[in-house]
């Protein structure tokens, strides 16, 4: 599993006092005005190292929550219980839209850039992060599925409940669309996350996924998006001589649902 991020944090100004004469003293000390540069952006610092922590401690924590909630205990109880009581507060619902709105974000995404919408990556970057978000997340929620052996709610013999993919795609795609347009255009997160969270409304209401599936679901897919779009600079600085400016990444859509992804290169 990927190690999702790195948290590099390093502040401290010291000042020694040393038996020396005054202008000895002036010329080893740095100027007053870099000191108070120094002191003011330490509180700065440590609320971005504070921030990204918990960005990733929480969806972390709602993973391991889901997982635990396989064997009995209260995480168990609470998931059941949502259950019995969704199952009888809406008996009749089934839907197949949540098949579409899992990657209604990313849909968004394309048609605004499209529409000449400026995002903070071009086309070509924000196409090869979405594939390659698309390829981390899928790992992911393959590998929890077969770890954690979860039945479903609606059918006892399918050991594939945790997590749901449909919620970790939405997520996924979701949070792409946030980091593309959310820092200029803050609706299009609201639209994205909407619909994310109706995803995995939508799955829990049809039966086929317990609380905590979706939950987990969208931890992963928010850390699924999030790592790769802030290791992406790093990634493309190790292509070789302008090929990051010849590729071009194209999802792919199977008949049974499959998603994938074509690369093609340019020479």
């Amino acid at each position: 599993m990927l190690r999702l991020f790195r948290s590099v944090i390093g502040a401290c100004v010291c000042l020694v006092a040393l038996p020396v004469r005054g202008q000895e003293m002036a010329s080893i000390l740095p100027p007053a005005d870099s000191v108070l540069v120094v002191q003011a952006s330490v509180p700065k610092t440590r609320l971005r190292v504070a921030a990204a922590t918990w960005r990733v401690a929480v969806p972390v924590a709602l993973i391991g929550l889901g997982y635990a909630g396989r064997n009995e205990n209260f995480v168990d109880e609470a998931k059941e219980a949502i259950q019995h009581e969704t199952r009888e507060a809406f008996p009749q619902f089934h839907t197949h839209l949540d098949d579409y709105s899992r990657h209604a974000p990313i849909a968004l995404a394309f048609a605004l850039q499209t529409a000449g919408l400026h995002g903070e990556r071009g086309l070509l970057p924000f196409t090869l992060i979405y594939g390659l978000s698309h390829v981390v997340n899928t790992t992911l929620t393959s590998g929890l599925k077969r770890l954690a052996q979860e039945r479903r709610p609606d059918v006892a013999a399918d050991f594939s409940s945790f997590p749901s993919a449909h919620t970790s795609e939405a997520f996924m795609t979701a949070t792409l669309l946030h980091e593309q347009f959310g820092k200029t255009h803050p609706w299009v997160s609201v639209a994205g996350y909407s619909m994310a969270v109706a995803t995995g409304t939508m799955r829990v209401l049809n039966d086929r996924h317990w609380t905590s599936d979706v939950m987990a679901g969208a931890a992963v897919g928010f850390l699924s998006a999030e790592t790769v779009w802030r290791l992406y600079p790093v990634l493309a600085r190790q292509l070789p001589g302008h090929w990051g400016q010849k590729m071009l990444l194209v999802p792919t859509y199977a008949p049974n649902g499959a998603v994938g992804a074509a690369l093609a290169l340019h020479l």
